[in-house]
């Protein structure tokens, strides 16, 4: 046998093994079902486990009864009567809306930057959820991460912790609740319940805080910007952050165009649209007076459940009528201060010297000074007796010069005091002004005066207008309803009135002569009262002495129908007697009232003797448009009759002529129209100055003074400081009104152009006092004395 055949012995070592790479690959096998074996155990045990944590976490889920319930937290709105939002109460601002009420536009532009899949995933985007999950994503509203159902289950019942604990118990609810509502319920509690920032829940409260309207009216650019607000409403509220804001919007636009939900065009408009926004501390109508008013009504009814019911109060006043006399009034104490002294800057800054830096010290400065409506806070950057250059907080520059410096021309004088001195880095107030067609810039001052002013319908006693002082955000107290002062003259009607009863008619004729009451009659010191212009006219018809507004023929007149008399005569028109002290000086208005008072007072002429009472709040209804109330809709009627017709006739003709020819002779002149009654007031030292007056429309009463009560100026009168308030408003009040006098009533007669009672019209009347009283009465005692003594001394 050749070498070649020979065999070789199994144990033999060889160079070749065809065996070896089939074991090979059988040992791998083995390895890798051993792997895979392993691998799907522990898969089975993690969904076990994964399992049973969900059946033991389930049960343990929260009861969602109040998303299937919901009733969200909703603010008290106040609102114009024709349904203008004056102002909003309770710690969330929400204005719930249905989701048929939510525009097509608003839910797209949620849609498609939070979960453009809502309406075809079960609650949960499983694929979104592992994505996030498997990235690591700290932020758990990526898009595609969580739902809006999941937002839903977070907002209401989770924390914001980011946890898988957290995450499995929000798609647990996300589950739970898809199960219990239907999508459209999901979005609408979504949308409504979601926070915006400045205290805005819901989109509809956001729209109106940001843009200043309804949701309805929104524009593609508009709710792209709103539906960027959930991711963080702190880092993309357009108002604080406008650059981050408007970067999130435009992708946002971009979101609804690859969602289809816009075309390519309508993309174009929005993303080159130019927003407007509304400063988030605005109040259009600057209502923030009657509002509170409204609110501590309701609050009285509803106690904190006021705050969160959702209840829409409707009050009788219109917004625009509102705003006229808060412009009015506005304008009538910056008149006022107008001609006081310049009380100097409010503050002095440091200024750096170099440019780059000064921007932002501006702006930092200012913001302890903000704006009073058109009174702006500006920082001067140069100053001299010709010329003053200031930065407002927007980062304009101002450049006032000639009449614009007249109102601080002491503090801008080099002998001035230092202390008022206007120099750079003073913080001064400027105004914008027109003089001679054109804008210009003024220095001014912030009012230290106070002012307020209340309109009527004295048909029913609806308010119409309300203004408690010259700034809310200043000073809170309402004059109107709080400040109770000195009515000066504007209080001798009511004591007219009472003589006409005793027999006085227009025609009486009463001496205005000086009085003196020594002290003997007066228990303390003598007392010499005076007219306000220092002149006395002799002999006078009572027409003519109301007209004129003499303070001696109103004493006379007092006197001779007594004290007591006329104290009690004045609570017919709803003054309290014991404000009013049965003395003398009750007919130069010594007493004291508030300017709600004068203005139901004033209302029992307008309305030929009827007293009504103030009405402010017209109907209330919940947040679904339920009416809870409605006040009546009645006229004054017999049942409140408090004078008679021919009484409230003959003070109308009376009050008529102090608007034609006395001392509010401009109201005609100026309005052009004879219907016009009412009497200006002026107080001792002029403390006080008033206007109170009526159309057969409305009643309005002006009231101009200090807090604490101090001299005005010595030609300061209501006259010139309040009529011209009343005059501007009734000028917008009664401009569709037509001409309307009242008729002479049953009981009256008119003999040589005048006005009589029946009975007086004879010889029974009063045709003159013939008697001069110029002592006290002897009634009064001692103690008695001395409070009038001290009543002479206000």
């Amino acid at each position: 046998m050749s070498e070649a055949k020979k065999k070789v012995p199994r144990n033999a070592k060889t160079e070749s093994h065809p065996e070896t790479p089939r074991s090979a690959l059988s040992a791998v096998g083995k390895l890798f079902g051993w792997l895979l074996g392993l691998g799907l155990a522990a898969v089975f045990s993690v969904l076990l486990l994964v399992a049973l944590a969900l059946a033991m976490a389930y049960p343990n889920l929260p009861d969602i009864s109040g998303l299937t319930d919901y009733r969200p937290k909703l603010p008290m709105r106040i609102l114009s009567q024709e349904g203008q939002l004056l102002g909003e109460f309770g710690e969330e601002r929400r204005n719930y809306l249905t989701i048929k009420e939510i525009p097509k536009v608003m839910k797209d532009a949620v849609l498609a930057i939070e979960d453009a899949r809502f309406y075809q995933h079960s609650g949960v985007d499983y694929l979104g959820v592992i994505r996030a999950g498997l990235a690591n994503v700290g932020e758990s509203r990526s898009q595609g991460a969580s739902t809006i159902t999941m937002q839903v289950a977070r907002n209401f019942y989770l924390s914001t912790e980011k946890t898988l604990t957290r995450k499995i118990y929000e798609i647990l609810l996300a589950l739970k609740i898809e199960n219990a509502l239907s999508k459209d319920q999901i979005l609408e509690i979504y949308m409504n319940q979601i926070f915006l920032g400045h205290r805005s829940y819901g989109f509809a409260a956001a729209s109106e805080v940001y843009f200043g309207k309804p949701l309805r009216s929104i524009s593609v650019a508009e709710a792209a910007m709103l539906a960027g607000l959930p991711k963080a409403p702190s880092a993309y509220n357009p108002i604080n952050n406008p650059r981050r804001a408007n970067i999130r919007q435009q992708y946002i636009i971009e979101r609804m165009l690859d969602n289809g939900f816009i075309t390519p065009e309508q993309r174009d408009i929005a993303k080159a649209e130019v927003l407007r926004y509304r400063q988030v501390s605005e109040s259009p109508s600057h209502a923030e007076f009657v509002a509170e008013a409204a609110r501590q009504l309701i609050f009285s009814q509803y106690g904190d459940e006021a705050y969160t019911r959702g209840l829409n109060v409707y009050l009788t006043l219109r917004a625009d009528e509102q705003n006229a006399a808060y412009r009015a009034l506005r304008r009538g104490i910056m008149d006022f201060e107008r001609r006081q002294v310049y009380r100097g800057p409010e503050a002095y800054v440091d200024l750096p010297a170099a440019p780059k830096d000064l921007d932002a010290r501006v702006a930092e400065a200012l913001a302890d000074h903000p704006a009073n409506d058109e009174l702006l806070a500006a920082v001067v950057l140069e100053a001299d007796p010709r010329k003053v250059v200031a930065a407002l907080q927007s980062g304009e520059t101002l450049t006032l010069s000639g009449e614009g410096l007249k109102p601080a021309t002491s503090g801008l004088s080099d002998k001035g005091n230092p202390k008022t001195r206007i120099r750079r880095g003073a913080v001064i107030r400027v105004i914008k002004s027109t003089r001679a067609g054109k804008e210009d810039w003024t220095i001014t001052q912030l009012p230290e005066v106070e002012g307020a002013f209340v309109s009527m319908d004295p048909r029913n006693g609806q308010i119409r207008a309300l203004v408690g002082g010259f700034d809310y955000a200043k000073n809170k107290f309402n004059h109107v309803t709080q400040a109770w002062r000195q009515p000066g003259s504007s209080f001798k009607p009511f004591i007219y009135s009472a003589a006409l009863e005793k027999g006085f008619t227009p025609s009486t004729v009463v001496n205005d002569a000086p009085l003196f009451f020594n002290a003997s009659s007066t228990g303390s010191q003598p007392w010499e009262p005076k007219n306000y212009d220092g002149t006395f006219e002799g002999p006078m018809p009572m027409r003519r002495a109301l007209a004129k507004s003499k303070n001696m023929v109103s004493i006379r007149v007092l006197n001779s129908i007594g004290v007591h008399y006329a104290q009690d005569w004045l609570t017919r028109f709803g003054f309290e007697a014991e404000k009013h002290p049965a003395y003398l000086t009750m007919a130069l208005g010594a007493g004291s009232v508030t300017p709600m008072q004068m203005a139901q007072g004033y209302a029992v002429f307008a309305n030929g003797g009827y007293r009504v009472t103030p009405q402010l709040i017209a109907k209330m209804t919940d947040n679904k448009g339920r009416v809870l109330y409605e006040a009546a809709q009645t006229q004054a009627g017999e049942e409140s009759r408090v004078i008679e017709a021919r009484n409230a006739f003959m003070m109308s003709s009376l009050l008529q002529e102090v608007t034609r020819s006395g001392t509010a002779a401009k109201a005609q002149a100026q309005l052009k129209r004879p219907d016009l009654y009412g009497k200006t007031g002026t107080t001792n030292d002029s403390m006080d100055a008033w206007f109170a007056g009526y159309q057969q429309e409305v009643v309005a009463v002006v009231w101009i003074g200090y807090d604490q009560p101090r001299k005005l100026g010595d030609r300061e009168t209501g006259g010139g400081l309040s009529l011209p308030v009343w005059i501007e408003y009734m000028n917008f009040a009664l401009r569709n009104v037509p001409v309307s006098e009242p008729s002479a009533p049953e009981g009256i007669v008119r003999i040589n152009n005048e006005w009589y009672y029946d009975e007086y019209s004879g010889k029974d009347g009063v045709r003159e006092l013939s008697q001069d009283e110029t002592s006290m009465p002897q009634a009064a005692s001692p103690d008695e004395k001395k409070s009038i003594m001290d009543l002479f001394k206000r």
